[in-house]
């Protein structure tokens, strides 16, 4: 299934239904008097989180969302059915944005979470509402309202604790496989991941959380070079971050590009609790790598650690570490508005 990530479609609701002008007319009530119902109203466009969708990919092929309008009254004081709700299924961590104002709409991160992105309009009133004293055959009845029409930005982010950033080839989806179940694409020559992957790392019988890796990051990113700086918004929910560096490189110059690239996207990110990984020590001199791990610590201020993704080293402090940082730190997107 292809990963997609926005998507613009055109949203309406249902109008409501015109109330009705009617008057009783039965044998043994000459003057049965107005009896116009009132008109039903529309549906409502809702999008409901489904936790077994991971893409907007639907979106991209269904554009237009269209509810039904209200039925109209009717005579006896009959109402107008209401119009049919159109109720879309869209995956945890859906952000809808009016395309014109620029306005949250909805931001839907829990199984079952609902949200009314297009209202519908009201019906409207029959004349048995508007008989009075004086009045006593009133001839006054209201349309129904419009329902709400525009076109939405809807845009995805992954619902994370915590995720990996660093330079393509640095190991980020090989961590994630060895740390968790995901299976992201990996393989024995460089290359980049194209897509976020999401995984559940166990820390105990009664704790885990959730990481996420994303595409390796160039210089000049926020500029818009490569690939990285389109899905860095993924990691907007997450509350802790883990740069993941290769020791078999330049570490200290891979950190300061990265750092530099995450604070041009969003300084409050960059100012999120961290830690940094510096990954391949299978392939590296251990001395020389508690060397580096100790500079990086002392300069950064962000605890560092020795790993192998690959051959799956000292990946317990690593996790543990986490761990104590998502309890530490507050909660940050999941719980509070997003900003754009």
């Amino acid at each position: 299934m292809r990963f997609i990530d926005e998507a613009r479609i055109y949203v309406q609701a249902g109008d409501g239904g015109a109330g009705a002008i009617a008057f009783l007319r039965e044998k043994f009530r000459p003057f049965g008097g107005p009896a116009g119902g009132d008109g039903g109203r529309g549906g409502e466009v809702i999008f409901e989180v489904d936790e077994g969708l991971s893409t907007l990919l639907d979106f991209k092929y269904n554009p237009r969302l269209i509810a039904r309008n209200g039925e109209p009254g009717r005579g006896k004081q009959q109402y107008g059915h209401k119009g049919d709700d159109v109720v879309v299924r869209v995956p945890p961590g859906t952000m809808a944005f009016d395309e014109e104002s620029g306005a949250l709409l909805a931001d839907l991160v829990m199984p079952g979470e609902r949200a009314v992105i297009a209202k519908a309009g009201k019906g409207g009133l029959g004349n048995m509402h508007f008989v009075s004293s004086t009045r006593r055959a009133p001839r006054i009845a209201t349309p129904g309202t419009a329902g709400d029409r525009r076109w939405v930005r809807m845009e995805l982010r992954l619902v994370a604790e915590a995720g990996l950033v660093g330079l393509p080839n640095a190991g980020k989806s090989t961590l994630l496989r060895a740390l968790s179940a995901a299976r992201p694409k990996v393989a024995s020559y460089p290359f980049t991941t194209l897509t976020p992957n999401l995984g559940r790392v166990r820390v105990s019988d009664e704790e885990s959380f959730t990481l996420a890796d994303i595409p390796g990051l160039i210089e000049g990113a926020h500029l818009g070079h490569g690939l990285g700086i389109r899905f860095l918004r993924h990691l907007k929910r997450t509350r802790v971050l883990v740069y993941l560096l290769d020791l078999t490189g330049d570490p200290e110059r891979d950190f300061a590009i990265v750092r530099r690239e995450v604070a041009a996207f969003d300084p409050a990110m960059a100012a999120r609790p961290a830690l940094i990984a510096l990954n391949k020590l299978d392939l590296a001199d251990s001395a020389g790598a508690e060397r580096i791990a100790r500079a990086l610590a002392g300069r950064s201020g962000f605890e560092t650690f020795t790993i192998s993704a690959e051959a799956a080293l000292a990946l317990d402090p690593l996790v543990a570490a986490i761990a104590a940082r998502l309890a530490a730190a507050a909660p940050h997107a999941a719980d509070a508005p997003v900003e754009p």
